[in-house]
């Protein structure tokens, strides 16, 4: 009887604790996060970018993959949860990872319901998460490759399967899936199992030799187990996550791939594998949201310095290199050297056709920045957000919905004489490496609760779309907005105040690093305060219903240049609009041309217009440009020829949109 009243004390105080923690990160009680979420179903796209792709999302991506991954003859996901459970023999099949990604689509499901209500979803996560309950351990632990072999098969030295395999990444999943779906649906039946997998890595981590514990292939459970002590308060989860941090880098067999050479407390660039990097780093800032412990923000703001000044490509994707070898971790003894892999290279080692730049880590950078944006308030976190949001995130799914890249090159040329392990065109499964599929559901479905977030000061607006807003101020009070734009075809934005506080209510607009000259009006009079971009800036007073603030950001066309010390861009241009990198594909040049031949001419017009592709309508740029006449047959150096080839008018679409018109080549820089 005594259990049962712990229990329903428990169920009862995380009940009430939901109302304060219904965003995808619940720092509402975080004591040094400067910004705190709005509720999950807060917000809703009306029109535009964001509602179409959120279209896309519930009528295309999420019941494409939700079956796929029920689909035992492509993926064995559901599957394997069958057989852990004893519901039928079998042997476990597909990658190790495969848990966590369906945890993964299972968390897009979450998000999704938690907007629309759509009562099948909440019925389809209830099945699945019966089998969890099923499948888990009685001491907590699920991974089934583990589990199958348990109770089907011949177990062999169970440390050494969990050092192989994805184990802890998959737990990982699951508790931050868990926490997504108790904020949206306020049912304990998942976030239960949750508990039982945080409690089972408290005891494991507490008797764990280090060289066993140091296991932390691509670490979500970093964020998995701070989400967990956010919404239980248990105290034993934030030791956890600390004891985590602790133990990185104390074993002689650390290295640089895994970011655990040296503990994190030493690290100060970014480096290896660049989705555990960014999983990782994500995770620090979440419990230095909770710690306050200065050197974790330190190192953070250095790493992140590193990233975006020297490693990162202009579409905000990360991970330049497919292998390698660890720049620092290495030795002058071949036999020692330090493979790299999927991972940051040297500073300004940044290739474009063989560019790795999973979309796994392009997210992992949204997931890090984001976080870094809550405890700072600072715009320039928000603009990382948005510009791999719309570039490199996007770019790994198509129009369409159901096919996914796993990597993201900037340059697709058909001369390239070598084959990559994985190619340039969308798939709809991408065989033993489909983790960016479930990736892309998941974070689609949560685009708006980047939106807006709330401090004591008031409510920061960090993305741009056409959506409404219903959430409460941190004092309780209702604050309604209704935002209109066009964005990012045009930067005009319209707030309308549907219900604000009686008192003085400020907002905080965010002028994006890549503007200038952006002007602000409230209700048709001009506001004359300075306005920097890269900032948020403040409008404070008593609104009434019907009030409208007016932001309007200039997007002329832009030709960036890189650093000189990115060599394989140098003397090229890339085109640019708002927070859009635009593209070249080959379908737009004469027959038997190569992207790579294109000289862009500086001095065009510039001129843009709207096209259709797939039922979705982006904005081209039109451009002249000289197409060289170069043959390369049997060529490696030539002088250099005069620029009086065939002119030829073409037209950029946003690198989002690359590859939805079949194969083909594509290039983001261009000569000049």
């Amino acid at each position: 009887m005594k259990k049962h009243i712990i229990l329903l004390s428990t169920v009862l105080f995380s009940t009430s604790f939901l109302a304060q923690n219904k965003g995808l990160v619940a720092n509402s009680q975080s004591p040094y996060s400067k910004l705190q979420s709005v509720g999950l179903e807060d917000v809703k796209w009306t029109n535009g970018f964001w509602k179409e792709q959120f279209d896309v999302e519930t009528k295309s991506t999420l019941p494409y993959m939700w079956d796929l991954y029920h689909n035992d003859s492509i993926s064995h996901a559901y599957k394997n949860f069958e057989i852990a459970a004893g519901l039928m023999k079998g042997k476990f099949s597909g990658p190790s990872f495969h848990d966590g990604d369906f945890y993964k689509i299972f968390e897009g499901m979450a998000a999704t319901y938690a907007v629309t209500k759509d009562k099948k979803l909440d019925q389809e996560m209830d099945k699945a998460i019966a089998l969890f309950a099923k499948v888990q351990r009685k001491d907590g632990y699920i991974h089934t490759p583990v589990l199958i072999d348990e109770r089907w098969g011949t177990l062999g030295p169970e440390e050494v399967k969990k050092q192989l395999g994805f184990e802890k990444y998959n737990m990982g999943h699951l508790m931050t899936a868990a926490c997504i779906h108790y904020r949206a649906t306020g049912k304990t039946n998942f976030l239960n199992i949750a508990k039982g997998v945080a409690d089972y890595l408290y005891d494991f981590y507490k008797k764990a030799s280090p060289e066993l514990a140091r296991n932390a292939i691509c670490p979500s459970h970093y964020m998995g187990i701070v989400e967990m002590y956010r919404t239980t308060k248990n105290p034993k989860y934030l030791e956890l996550a600390n004891n985590l941090i602790d133990i990185r880098g104390t074993t002689d067999d650390g290295t640089d791939d895994n970011q655990d050479r040296v503990p994190f407390r030493q690290q100060t660039t970014a480096m290896g594998h660049a989705v555990r990097a960014n999983y990782l780093y994500a995770g620090v800032a979440d419990l230095y949201a909770e710690t306050g412990e200065k050197k974790l923000l330190d190192n953070l703001e250095s790493i992140w310095d590193d990233v975006t000044y020297r490693k990162m490509y202009i579409t905000g994707a990360c991970g330049a290199l497919y292998d390698g070898v660890s720049p620092d971790g290495t030795s002058y003894d071949p036999t020692v050297v330090q493979k790299i892999h999927q991972a940051y290279g040297r500073p300004f080692q940044l290739p474009n056709a063989t560019a790795h730049t999973e979309t796994c880590a392009n997210i992992g950078n949204v997931l890090w920045n984001w976080r870094m944006l809550q405890i700072t308030g600072d715009a320039k976190y928000a603009d990382i957000v948005e510009l791999a949001l719309y570039n490199s995130v996007l770019s790994g799914v198509n129009l369409e919905g159901d096919k996914f890249c796993y990597n993201n090159p900037l340059n697709v040329s058909n001369d390239l004489p070598f084959q990559q392990r994985w190619g340039n065109e969308r798939e709809g499964y991408i065989k033993l490496s489909n983790c960016c599929a479930p990736n892309v559901t998941r974070t689609v479905a949560e685009v708006g609760n980047y939106a807006y977030n709330l401090s004591k000061e008031g409510l920061y607006v960090n993305l741009y779309g056409s959506n409404t807003l219903n959430t409460k101020t941190l004092n309780g009070e209702s604050l309604e907005i209704e935002q209109q734009t066009n964005y990012p075809w045009d930067g005009k934005i319209t707030l309308k105040i549907t219900k604000a506080p009686k008192e003085m209510q400020t907002f905080f607009l965010r002028i994006p690093g890549w503007s200038q000259n952006a002007s602000i009006s409230i209700n048709n009079k001009k506001n004359n305060d300075k306005i920097v971009s890269g900032t948020y800036f403040k409008v404070n007073q008593k609104w009434k219903k019907g009030d409208v603030i007016e932001l309007n950001l200039p997007m002329p066309v832009e030709l960036m240049q890189a650093n000189p010390l990115v060599e394989e861009v140098k003397n090229q241009v890339a085109v640019k609009r708002g927070p859009l990198v635009y593209c070249l594909e080959s379908d737009q040049l004469p027959a038997n041309t190569s992207v790579n031949d294109v000289i862009l001419n500086l001095n065009s017009d510039f001129k843009i217009d709207f096209a259709e592709l797939k039922n979705r309508k982006f904005m081209t740029i039109e451009a002249s440009s000289i197409i060289a006449d170069n043959s390369w047959n049997k060529t490696l150096y030539k002088p250099i020829a005069a620029k009086d080839g065939k002119s030829v008018t073409i037209k950029l679409i946003p690198y989002f949109a690359w590859g939805n018109k079949g194969k083909g080549e594509m290039t983001v820089w261009m000569s000049h």
